[in-house]
């Protein structure tokens, strides 16, 4: 469950609730959500980007709402609720992630998790009145390959279906 606790730092137990499943940690009390996912329940979907919260590769959904796992202590997601990619759709794909692959909204696909579920949450926010609106709730998922018009184009077509 995690290499040892450096001197000084104190180990805490808790449960996080990942993608509907309950997972007892033993873990430093500094690790972020990010590291715990990765390291210790082997969820790499969620990618390690820039580890400082510019690129956006590490978003998920605590409680519903996007927030970025490399910022986010995994002591402060006990008793909430913590969707991942993989969770996302259960068994199938959700309707963005179909989206996606129909208008070849990723390149290199490694901010493709990302963006998914920044995306999920601007849909399930209202915030895809216009392109402009997407684009600014967008604005911290970083797409190096520049698969932008695609992306917003994989959301266009989810919003207008009503489906998030």
């Amino acid at each position: 469950m995690g290499p040892p606790a450096p001197s000084g730092a104190t180990q805490i137990q808790l449960t996080l609730t990942v993608n509907g499943a309950d997972h007892g940690l033993r873990l430093d009390n500094r690790i972020t959500l990010l590291d715990a996912l990765r390291d210790d329940l082997g969820l790499v979907g969620t990618k390690k980007g820039c580890d400082q919260g510019a690129c956006g590769a590490c978003t998920v959904l605590l409680d519903g709402r996007r927030v970025l796992a490399c910022l986010t202590l995994a002591a402060q997601c006990e008793g909430r609720q913590v969707t991942t990619i993989e969770g996302l759709a259960g068994d199938g794909r959700h309707p963005l992630q179909e989206a996606f692959l129909r208008h070849d909204g990723f390149q290199c696909g490694y901010c493709t998790p990302g963006q998914i579920m920044s995306a999920v949450a601007l849909l399930r926010e209202g915030r895809a009145g216009s392109d402009e609106e997407i684009r600014e709730f967008m604005s911290g998922n970083i797409c190096r390959c520049g698969a932008y018009p695609n992306i917003l184009a994989a959301i266009r077509e989810v919003a207008r279906a009503g489906v998030a």
